[in-house]
Parts: structure tokens; C-alpha cells; sequence
């Protein structure tokens, strides 16, 4: 994987040092597909953040990446939804955390809809 990696990102790079607006590059279907999400959610005017293994970030930051206010982070993070560890008198939260948080979000927002459409159809609200 690493090799195919090392090679996509020297293609891209040899690309870019060429003149002109455009480029063109030959890349992996993986490297394709994960440039396609990027350019995908930028389109949408989302946020990308790239980070390494470990990161983390302040309360402000994760209400930002979260897309709730500051206050809301903490009070996830009061009731252990939101992991974090304190450096001197700050929080820091890792972004595996945020992950873990919006994976354990959607999951409940699915149920959620999942029992709702359950009542609806006992209920014989259909539309």
C-alpha cells in the first residue's frame, strides 16, 4: 500500500511542477476515490481537515469540526461522550474521539428514524 501511495503522490507532484492550469495524472482508483471525497465536500463548502494518528484538539476547534457551539462540546464531554485528557488547565480532545463520537451520533439518529418509521406504520401514518 505504502509503495502505491509513494507513487500517486510523486505522479501528482511531477504533475504540478509542469506549467498551465490544468494537470494530468495518472493515480491509483484508491487515491482517485479519496481525492474525489476531498474535491466532493469542499464542493459542499465542508470543512477537510487532515491530520496525523494522534491529534487533537481544543473545545473550540472540535465544536467547529462537530458543527455545534463550544458549550455543546463540553457538556459531551461532561456526560463521557466526547473523550478528552487536560494539559495543565486545557482540554484536549483527540480526533479519534470526534470519530468515535460522530459514529456513536449517526448510529442514534439511524435508530432514531428506524423506530419513528415503526410507529408511523403502526400508527397508519402513511403519506
Amino acid at each position: 500500500m505504502t509503495d502505491v501511495l509513494t507513487r500517486d503522490a510523486d505522479a501528482l507532484h511531477r504533475a504540478l511542477d509542469s506549467k498551465g492550469d490544468e494537470v494530468k495524472v495518472t493515480v491509483s482508483r484508491e487515491t482517485a476515490e479519496w481525492l474525489a471525497r476531498m474535491v466532493d465536500a469542499r464542493s459542499r463548502g465542508q470543512r477537510i481537515v487532515v491530520t496525523h494518528g494522534h491529534a487533537e484538539v481544543t473545545p473550540a476547534e472540535a465544536a467547529a469540526l462537530l458543527g455545534v457551539s463550544r458549550p455543546q462540546v463540553r457538556k459531551f464531554m461532561d456526560e463521557g461522550k466526547l473523550g478528552f485528557r487536560m494539559v495543565g488547565a486545557h482540554h484536549r480532545i483527540p480526533i479519534e474521539s470526534i470519530e468515535a463520537f460522530r459514529t456513536w451520533e449517526r448510529e442514534q439518529m439511524t435508530k432514531g428514524m428506524e423506530e419513528l418509521s415503526q410507529l408511523q406504520n403502526e400508527l397508519g401514518l402513511f403519506e
